[in-house]
């Protein structure tokens, strides 16, 4: 006489293929930050923006530093049309360290909270004047220790004026973007960038985060992303899809 089979000791297979919200089956998607598929993602980055840059316009470091600044809750669009004079009235570290706040706080004035970026602007030069010769230094560390200045516009200067790879770049558009992809859970910009620079090769960390940034702008919308124009819809996991 056959034993009895205990129905919880059979152990089922597991499906070669999920089962997706629609009820269809299909291949397994990889973890978001699976590296083929992250290589995937940057050689799409790659072919669509293979000279991604700073939109912010500069002719050196100094101008660089203050540009960005100044785009905190403002467009680059908005910052670039305001330094083009700015730049002209105050060429150099000591002629913004000195200036009249009130003149400042007027040229200023387009890219909003202009009297905290004015004080920002003038104790980051008075510093940069003071303390190192009049040129932007070249770390981190100390970029840090300035008015006005948190990681992210550290990385910027950092990134864009003399090619460090100090960090990645997270603005509005790659903390949009990095999650979308699913490339972190984290919404704190802090943790993305540690999240992002674990999965991304140092040597691309500046070009990725230009790239993503131009990529927001251009096709991966806050609102109305398009889609159906993205090359990398095919390996998105985002809920935000449109098709």
């Amino acid at each position: 006489m056959k034993k009895a089979t205990n129905p919880r000791s059979v152990k089922s297979k597991k499906p070669a293929h999920a089962a997706s919200k629609n009820g269809r089956s299909g291949p397994r998607r990889p973890a978001g930050t699976d590296p083929k598929r992250v290589r995937a993602i940057l050689a799409k980055l790659d072919e669509a923006y293979p000279s991604a840059t700073c939109a912010l316009e500069h002719q050196n470091p100094f101008q660089l530093l203050i540009a960005t600044i100044l785009s905190a809750q403002c467009t680059d669009v908005r910052v670039n049309q305001v330094t083009r004079s700015l730049f002209q009235k105050y060429p150099r570290p000591e002629d913004f360290a000195y200036a009249n706040p009130q003149d400042l706080e007027a040229e200023i004035r387009p890219t909003g909270f202009f009297r905290s970026k004015t004080k920002s602007i003038q104790a980051t030069s008075k510093k940069i004047v003071e303390e190192f010769s009049g040129e932007v230094p070249r770390t981190m560390e100390q970029l840090l220790t300035f008015p006005g200045v948190a990681r992210k516009t550290a990385n910027v200067v950092l990134g864009t004026a003399f090619g460090i790879p100090s960090g990645i770049v997270v603005d509005t558009h790659v903390k949009r973007l990095a999650g979308r992809l699913d490339l972190t859970r984290n919404t704190e910009p802090g943790k993305i960038e540690q999240d992002l620079m674990q999965i991304i090769p140092r040597e691309k960390w500046i070009m990725f985060a230009h790239q993503l940034i131009w990529h927001g702008r251009r096709v991966c919308q806050a609102r109305k992303p398009r889609c159906m124009e993205c090359n990398l819809e095919k390996i998105c996991y985002s809920q935000d899809k449109i098709i």
